[in-house]
């Protein structure tokens, strides 16, 4: 059996590296005398404020050594079994209901409050497109490489990264750097605004002093010549007009990627290893479901910036070109999301049976839509997706942690999904309608998946003198009605220690509920399968009974 429990922020603290743990401590000493399990401000819908940072040091992270590292390593604290029971780490930076407050990398939103679909197109983006009259200066460039791109600056003095579609298939990247920001803004995650924006060859100019590489490694002053044989490697339509990516380059003084373990130095308010972080442990069922296989570090940013008058670290998911069947510079491939870059057992069975066995996603018949690349629903199985190499965040979720982030997946509705995907303007409607169809089919695929390890009950509530839930297997048509046992109990809060309630059962609530002198009380409810069981944890208080925490078994 594998218990989730309810933890405040004292869990949460403990958890800090050496220099973190003597502060936690000092935060801590005041409640040592008078440990409990839920404290008054319980559950917490945010984290407290950041302290302020000052001196933050720019980290860099090389992409290959990330990429041994993960590969043939394993950072970070990993989920284990001993004498054959398995020992599980329970997720941090959650509160007392198991949802993630709002903080420094996460924003509750999907699934947590109703979003229209006005709010949903929107995203991040905040009116901030660049100007459209007028000229962009070019300030700086890539020419080298298979993708080109450019750092432009509009007449309002505004700065994007401006990046294109390869000539082998137009529409596609841009397409997806439009949508995926639309999505994981909805999921929670702090994102850049992106902007699909069309021109002509004629709408740049080249900064006086900007320059670019030459062959022999030196630099030179660019020129219009170079624009122009930069912009012969990006599609352009019959009217002579091309399409980019305009990312609005972010608020505060980048700090270098956020990695998947351990925690940032110098960062005090970093006291979760982020292996253990809820909301990057369900990032994975978030990836899987949108194809976001190069969900690595390198791909992440953390910006120092300045809000309400404090200082701290903002932690970002960034550059989604590679994601719902692209790969930037190109179409998917079909191993991408079904097997990491290198792994043995793969490579053992290729060489074993001499190259003769072929994996059943590389029988699959795709449909060949170049504005699209490769994305397809049909063998999709969400627990066997694969990132490109391992994530040790990915790697410690727990079926809670999926259980959360499917939640999120779910609310998404058809409708939604199908305003999100026209954000991308595809040409081709045949290949809009099957990048919807996609979706659509492995949001439902994820939710079956998951809600089936846990006894999927949320939405708590007391109304009309009963504990009212829903089951969402049952909501979203997964399974058939069901019965539940639930068995109450009056809760010690310090001692931590449940005395059952004689005679009472089912959801109404027991006399002493409603009528006794204790404070808490819990409802232990079970469905179908006996391990599977979610503890509802109530307080009274002047006003009435309020949900404050949530225990799961599976």
């Amino acid at each position: 059996m594998t218990t989730a429990p309810a933890t405040g922020v004292g869990g949460r603290l403990m958890q800090a590296t050496l220099t973190k743990r003597i502060f936690a401590l000092l935060v801590l000493v005041p409640m040592l005398a008078e440990a409990r399990k839920f404290y008054s401000d319980d559950p917490l819908p945010q984290e407290p404020p950041p302290m302020n940072v000052e001196n933050v040091a720019r980290y860099r992270l090389d992409d290959y050594y990330d990429f041994f590292l993960q590969t043939f390593a394993e950072p970070g604290e990993q989920q284990s079994k001993k004498k054959g029971k398995f020992e599980h780490v329970p997720a941090g930076a959650v509160n007392t209901l198991g949802e993630v407050p709002d903080n420094s990398w996460y924003t509750n939103r999907i699934g947590s409050r109703p979003m229209t679909v006005e709010e949903l197109v929107r995203g991040p983006r905040k009116n901030n497109a660049p100007a459209s009259e007028g000229l962009w200066t070019i300030v700086s460039a890539k020419t080298e490489g298979i993708t080109p791109g450019f750092t432009i600056q509009d007449t309002t003095g505004k700065r994007y990264l401006l990046k294109f579609d390869p000539l082998s298939n137009p529409e596609m990247t841009t397409a997806v750097d439009t949508i995926g920001p639309l999505f994981f803004h909805a999921l929670g995650y702090h994102v850049p605004e992106n902007y699909l924006v069309t021109f002509r060859d004629d709408k740049f100019v080249v900064g006086k002093e900007t320059t670019v590489d030459t062959p022999a490694g030196g630099v030179r002053l660019m020129t219009q010549d170079d624009v122009t044989n930069i912009l012969k490697r990006v599609p352009r339509n019959e009217q002579g007009v091309r399409r980019g990516i305009a990312s609005l380059l972010l608020s505060g003084r980048p700090v270098g990627p956020f990695r998947y373990f351990d925690t940032r130095s110098d960062d005090p308010n970093d006291i979760v290893p982020h292996e253990h972080r809820r909301d990057l442990r369900g990032l994975f069922v978030f990836a899987a479901w949108l194809g976001h296989d190069d969900s690595r570090a390198i791909n992440t940013l953390d910006m120092h910036v300045e809000e309400n008058g404090v200082k701290f670290i903002k932690h970002h998911l960034i550059d989604f070109g590679s994601i719902l069947g692209s790969a930037s510079e190109k179409a998917n491939s079909p191993r991408s999301g079904n097997q990491y870059m290198y792994s043995f057992k793969p490579a053992a069975v290729q060489v074993l049976s001499l190259g003769l066995y072929v994996p059943r996603w590389a029988r699959l018949d795709y449909h060949d839509y170049p504005s699209i690349g490769l994305f397809d629903y049909r063998i999709f199985e969400p627990e066997k997706y694969r990132p490109e190499y391992p994530n040790p965040a990915f790697d410690n979720r727990l079926s809670d942690d999926s259980f959360w982030a499917a939640k999120k997946v779910m609310a998404f509705t058809d409708e939604h999904i199908r305003a999100i995907v026209a954000e991308g303007k595809y040409s081709d409607p045949e290949a809009e309608a099957w990048l919807v169809k996609c979706l659509i089919e492995r949001r439902n695929i994820v939710g079956r998946t998951y809600f089936a390890k846990v006894l999927p009950l949320d939405g708590f509530s007391i109304a009309a003198g009963n504990l009212t839930f829903e089951d969402l297997e049952v909501k979203y048509g997964f399974k058939p009605k069901r019965e539940y046992q639930v068995e109450w109990s009056q809760f010690d809060n310090e001692a931590e220690k449940h005395t059952p309630i004689a005679g009472a059962s089912g959801l109404a609530l027991p006399p002493q509920v409603r009528e006794g002198a204790g404070d808490y009380y819990a409802a232990s409810i079970k469905g179908d399968d006996p391990a599977k069981t979610v503890t509802v944890y109530l307080r009274k208080k002047t006003s009435g009974l309020e949900v404050v925490g949530i225990d799961r078994t599976w």
